[in-house]
């Protein structure tokens, strides 16, 4: 697919907090379909990053979705265009596990419209998909860190999105629910979506992320096209964001490993 085709493109992305740029200089691009991996040390700029691209900080530069300037879309545009999965989640109303999936479809919904039967009839199927049905009629602020993680997740996905933008999607799940996770996100890029994803679980990211994007002090210190590059190049990256790092070759796949 031809580069001028790029669902995201950023291009000498500057944001931070206040007076302080914390992204200095940020340039890549994301097509349909593909699932790129952004990793970095705590404090490397991920989540800012991230949050930029979805219009929730003010910046400098330019970050285009689907060749629009998202700083000229309102919040409802944007939203309608892109799934956000933040890593601190602050929705403690009383709410059932249903109604904070349906939450998924506000930005459809009008100030006082409640979601459609064909919408909770999707939610539910997304819930049922996920192994979590069982969550729906659940008080959503008694529920573990992990269901409660899913079912935001499960948020993201009862809409049809172009872009799906998750810091870190994984945390708190379990070993199975961290596979169904990736293996859903795969099947989404499959059917076109494209998709950014922060980490800390490198290993993940070598085996489903088509592409790797490497932070460190604000800035991109390595990229990976993984389905192309060799260990080296992998290898490289990786200690350009982590230091002292090394890779081994296991079932047909890389794994990183100290030094």
């Amino acid at each position: 697919m031809a580069e001028s085709e790029a669902l995201l493109r950023v291009e000498d992305l500057r944001a931070g907090y206040g007076a302080g740029d914390v992204l200095r200089g940020i340039s890549f691009s994301l097509l349909p379909g593909e699932v790129c991996a952004l990793l970095g040390e705590n404090g490397s700029g991920k989540t800012t990053l991230l949050r930029a691209v979805c219009g929730l900080l003010p910046y400098r530069g330019s970050c285009r979705l689907a060749g629009a300037e998202a700083r000229k879309l309102s919040g409802r545009e944007r939203a309608r265009h892109i799934g956000w999965l933040s890593q601190r989640d602050a929705a403690q109303l009383p709410l059932s596990g249903l109604d904070a999936v349906l939450m998924g479809f506000n930005p459809l919904l009008g100030a006082l419209e409640s979601p459609s039967r064909g919408q909770r009839r999707r939610a539910m199927e997304v819930l049922e998909a996920l192994g979590a049905a069982e969550l729906a009629g659940r008080d959503f602020t008694r529920l573990s860190a992990g269901q409660r993680q899913l079912l935001l997740f499960a948020r993201c996905l009862v809409r049809d999105v172009e872009l799906l933008v998750l810091d870190e999607p994984e945390r708190a799940l379990d070993l199975n629910r961290r596979r169904l996770l990736f293996e859903t996100l795969r099947g989404r890029a499959a059917s076109g979506c494209a998709v950014l994803m922060s980490g800390h679980d490198v290993n993940a990211a070598l085996r489903w992320a088509d592409r790797l994007l490497l932070m460190r002090d604000g800035a991109l210190c390595g990229r990976v096209d993984l389905r192309a590059a060799g260990r080296g190049e992998v290898e490289a990256a990786l200690r350009a964001a982590f230091g002292s790092v090394k890779l081994i070759e296991h079932a047909g796949r890389y794994l990183m490993v100290e030094e």
